[in-house]
């Protein structure tokens, strides 16, 4: 949406700390909204994130009043703020509010000095949730201890916007269902395995549903594309990979039978592998992992019955029991539309093909040398039709594919001195009704990781990156269609001493952004030695005057506390 188009009526924060230090911003490539005019904001209050294992920030949201009859806004998002110093993993944020999960984030790893960053996440589409007052929830676990000393210090605004006659209401579902654990005192993500269900039941007027996914890997999974396959673990040195091979699959099934799946984007967090890559520009993705979209409509005649039915997700390999590590959390949502006419909806499902589990294969040869080079390759078919005829009397042909591909290369050299990674995720996911495309998500996510150790003990290294996200998305007929190209280039030297490790790196991107509505945006943000070297912005969504780069220099970060490798591997602590 062009900027100053809203009319802001309403904000409210929740705040989770106050930090003293203002050093500088993390400047990173993320999804956009600009927005201007009258607002409502909501605060919700400062907290400080420190020790909190097992615990959550809990606040109770009430909608406003004053900015319009609640649902009626022509969007809403969520600014989120914090700033640290000292010591401290990255660490996993999940947003959760009516118990569905509508943000997932992580955090950048702070330096002595101190960091801060914004976001501002848009959540239009969960409209159907803010309508109603509910419990929202912050899950960011932290842990203080001997050696790990930093402290978040959060906040937390949703602002409102105003509809108009010229921006009317946003378009939204009729109801939102969760698929989460439906807990009420922290994050509602589900760890996996074991595979995660739960049952729902979907008004008899149903007519379209359109699921939404949020899994990542951590743990032993956060590397999943690193991970060798099982057959050629024994011909590696303990703690080089993790096993179970790097192919992973997000399926959901409905009663047993999958209904939908999602090839994973990498998503790297700023303590992986090279840290010094990561600053002050994170790893796309980082700050607002991606989310996965799905058309479960075809299944409308078996919901429509007014019964339970149950939903699985759950995350498989290309292993032959098709099993991973801990974890993967995973959780999501139904995007719920139904008939003006409260009758039942009826109809069948006409054709439906998929296998439980896509078609991989695995090959490789270990040479005289002991260099291993893996090949995994895995493809995905479905193809589901249905009849629905709507209690108002409406037949609707619905048509659900998905033809997806993956590749992962990995090379490991001259006794795993030198170890590459090579892997592409692509494919469509496509869905109409009665011929109108209502999902679209047309996507390819390389990726390329060269990691080259220069002494035999592994205490210094050189890493680079070479990965996009390519995305052509409609996510269902409320949302806009958009399109992001991204192409992020890094490079890091990391070495481990007794008295200081230190390292550096440098980071490159090019972002673009299209989307339906005809507003773009473009962007080429680069750094160096912790600094930003070039931030050049375009299009209709740009600011009117561009980053002055000279007013936040800082000095090169000089020393660093650790690494987080593949294979489970902690180093420099």
């Amino acid at each position: 949406m062009p900027s100053s188009a809203l009319s802001k009526c309403y904000s409210e924060e929740v705040s989770y700390d106050h930090f003293e230090r203002y050093v500088h911003t993390l400047l990173g490539v993320t999804s956009l909204f600009l927005l201007g005019g009258k607002v409502r904001h909501t605060r919700y209050g400062t907290h400080v994130i420190e020790f909190t294992p097992f615990s959550a920030e809990v606040v109770e949201l009430t909608p406003p009043t004053d900015c319009g009859s609640p649902g009626s806004w022509a969007a809403v998002t969520l600014n989120f703020t914090v700033t640290s110093n000292g010591t401290q993993f990255d660490r996993l944020g999940v947003f959760t509010f009516q118990n569905v999960e509508i943000w997932r984030t992580s955090t950048p790893e702070p330096t002595r000095d101190g960091i801060i960053w914004t976001y501002i996440k848009d959540v239009t589409r969960y409209i159907p949730l803010f309508a109603k007052p509910g419990t929202f929830i912050l899950q960011l676990d932290n842990l203080i201890q001997p050696g790990l000393d930093g402290i978040y210090s959060a906040t937390l605004h949703a602002t409102y916007f105003a509809s108009s006659s010229v921006h009317p209401p946003a378009m939204r579902s009729d109801l939102i269902i969760p698929l989460s654990t439906l807990a009420n005192d922290t994050g509602n993500d589900a760890s996996v395995p074991p595979g995660f269900s739960l049952n729902v039941t979907l008004p008899q007027n149903t007519i379209s549903v359109f699921a939404e996914l949020y899994a990542s890997g951590n743990g032993a999974e956060e590397f999943w594309y690193f991970n060798i396959a099982d057959e050629f673990l024994p011909n590696l040195p303990p703690g080089t990979a993790s096993q179970r091979g790097p192919f992973r699959e997000v399926r959901l099934l409905v009663d047993n039978q999958v209904a939908g799946v999602a090839f994973p984007y990498a998503t790297i967090f700023t303590g992986g592998i090279a840290p010094t890559a990561w600053r002050p520009i994170t790893s796309y993705g980082a700050l607002d992992l991606p989310t996965y979209f799905l058309d479960l409509t075809p299944f409308v005649p078996v919901f429509a019955d007014g019964e339970p039915h149950n939903i699985t997700i759950d995350v498989a390999s290309a292993e032959t029991n098709h099993t991973i590590l801990q974890n993967w959390f995973v959780s999501g949502l139904l995007q719920v539309n139904t008939d003006e006419s409260s009758n039942r909806t009826t109809g069948n499902i006409t054709s439906y093909m998929a296998q439980p589990f896509a078609s991989a294969t695995t090959t490789g040869n270990v040479a005289d040398n002991g260099d291993i080079n893996i090949t995994v390759t895995a493809t995905r078919k479905i193809h589901i039709e249905a009849d629905i005829i709507s209690g108002s009397g409406e037949l609707m042909h619905v048509i659900w594919t998905q033809d997806l591909q993956y590749s992962n290369i990995q090379s490991f050299l001259e006794n795993t001195t030198i170890q590459n990674v090579l892997q592409t995720a692509s494919g469509q996911s496509l869905s109409s009704i009665n011929n109108v495309t209502t999902v679209l998500d047309s996507f390819s996510y390389p990726l390329g990781i060269n990691m080259t150790f220069l002494d035999p003990s592994g205490n210094s290294f050189v890493a680079s990156f070479d990965h996009s996200y390519n995305r052509d998305l409609l996510p269902f007929p409320a949302i806009p269609r958009s399109n992001i190209t991204e192409h992020q280039t890094a490079v890091a030297f990391f070495n481990i001493s007794p008295s200081g490790n230190t390292g550096n790196g440098t980071n490159n991107n090019t972002f673009a952004y299209s989307d339906s509505a005809g507003n773009t945006y473009q962007r080429k943000v680069n750094a160096a030695l912790n600094n930003i070297t070039l931030d050049e912005q375009s299009g209709t969504l740009a600011p009117i005057t561009d980053h002055d780069i000279s007013k936040t220099l800082v000095p090169p970060q000089t020393k660093f506390t650790h690494a987080r490798l593949p294979g489970g591997r902690v180093v420099g602590l």
